[in-house]
């Protein structure tokens, strides 16, 4: 059978005490939601539809590139209220997977297990062991069945020592599921539509019902407020370093990394404590992370070592290559190998081949730089008059020396020297010295201006 999974994602989570609707707050840099569809596809769902309601414009913006199905929520009135505007353009012959836009740490694994446990006309729900029950849903089970699923106040006291809960997680065939939303009632404190009332009527109706357990409490925790947020960031960044060092990548300490997208590494990778990766990040064999780093969509090469205290984004280098500490590679910034940046340079859409050393205190900007070219302290591309880029050109081999200014459009030919202090606006030719200063000049006996009384 195809397969429907439909995403509860209407609340306004107040207890977030944020603007922004509860499903888009962020974790591990992308929103809830987003975790929540991407598990969604990896169990080969024909339709996924998204029930939303609060902030609702904001929820269908930021998700604009997804292929989904939205049912809007207009009133609050409860988790099986919520599924029934998604049942409409569900078809009957699919089987429906419910899943909540707040719950963003399910295995696709997990969620294949549960729709491995029913047959097309029966019903599964994922239930969960907790240390504390208290205030969730029990399962009654009878000869490994669940027979129904009873509130915390309805309970006796030996229901309540039962520690398995409802996840409100569960599978059930479109067409009988559409029946029994029909039939939900909302005689209750709340006056609200309760999913869980169906599988009571299921198993009224002779459906077998089969409870799935999830392997932990992490992966069906919902968040709710600010503290349950941060609890499933770390948990999160558990799990994604845990399956790094799993193939062989090495952290100083696995607490204290932040994967804020996908982190791809080769063998024998080291990260040190309070490295950051976001977006789409590779790192090749060999390559060292050290300290207090953030790398954002960027390849680093193979053998290639970041000091502490650098920023890269949208940048790639090569292999054997050393940067930092406390260097900044902008977008565009392509180093190839064997290339040395050192402290406090800042290199933006600028290409630099084999072997070339920018060490220290200069900003490279809309530049070619050669191989074997040796840029000194304190030099500058002057690449922008007010209103356009230009480019400098660097040939092979050239040395720049210290406290140079490079007004492009220029370029330096291969082999070329430029004395320290020189401001450079005309090309300079290959082979050659070309040196820019004005006359020193001393005036003796001059006086420093003094403040008036």
């Amino acid at each position: 059978m195809e397969i429907s999974i439909v995403i509860l994602a209407a609340g306004a989570g107040t207890r977030m005490k944020s603007s922004r609707p509860k499903v888009m707050q962020p974790l591990a840099g992308r929103p809830l939601l987003q975790h929540v569809i991407d598990y969604s596809r990896h169990v080969g769902a024909s339709d996924i539809c998204v029930v939303y309601g609060h902030g609702g414009d904001e929820v269908r913006a930021e998700l604009a590139a997804e292929s989904l199905r939205w049912a809007l929520q207009e009133e609050q009135l409860g988790t099986g209220h919520a599924v029934q505007q998604a049942m409409p353009d569900t078809p009957d012959a699919h089987r429906v997977l419910i899943l909540f836009g707040d719950v963003p740490l399910l295995r696709p694994e997990t969620l294949a297990a549960l729709l491995d446990s029913c047959g097309p006309d029966e019903v599964g729900v994922l239930t969960v062991d907790l240390d504390n029950p208290f205030g969730y849903g029990r399962i009654i089970r009878k000869n490994g069945a669940v027979l129904r699923n009873v509130e915390e106040r309805d309970a006796t006291d030996e229901e309540k020592a039962i520690v398995e809960i409802n996840t409100g997680v569960m599978c059930a065939p479109a067409k009988k599921l559409k029946e029994w939303l029909g039939r939900l009632k909302s005689d209750n404190s709340q006056g609200e539509y309760y999913l869980t009332d169906v599988l009571g009527m299921a198993v009224e109706d002779g459906t077998v019902v089969h409870g799935v357990k999830a392997q932990s409490q992490v992966e069906i925790m919902g968040i709710n407020d600010r503290k349950q947020l941060a609890e499933a960031e770390r948990a999160l960044q558990r799990r994604l370093v845990d399956e790094l060092m799993e193939q062989g990548v090495s952290f100083a300490d696995p607490e204290r990394v932040d994967i804020r997208g996908v982190l791809t590494c080769g063998q024998d990778v080291y990260i040190d404590a309070n490295a950051i990766f976001e977006g789409a990040v590779s790192l090749g064999d060999n390559a060292t992370i050290e300290s207090n780093n953030l790398i954002r969509d960027s390849h680093i090469g193979a053998g290639t070592t970041i000091h502490s205290n650098c920023h890269i984004e949208s940048s790639k280098t090569g292999s054997n290559c050393e940067i930092g500490p406390f260097s900044r590679l902008r977008p565009g910034a392509e180093l190839a190998n064997n290339v040395k940046v050192g402290n406090f340079v800042e290199i933006k859409k600028s290409t630099v081949a084999d072997g070339s050393k920018v060490n220290h205190l200069t900003y490279v900007g809309d530049a070619r730089i050669g191989s074997g070219v040796n840029i000194g302290a304190g030099t500058i591309t002057c690449n922008y008059d007010g209103a356009n880029k230009h480019l400098t050109i660097i040939g092979d081999n050239a040395f720049i020396g210290s406290g140079v200014e490079l007004v492009a459009p220029v370029e330096i030919g291969a082999g070329a020297t430029i004395g320290a202090g020189s401001t450079i606006s005309k090309s300079a030719p290959a082979g050659a010295l070309t040196l820019e200063r004005a006359k020193q000049t001393t005036i003796p006996g001059w006086k420093a201006p003094r403040k008036k009384q």
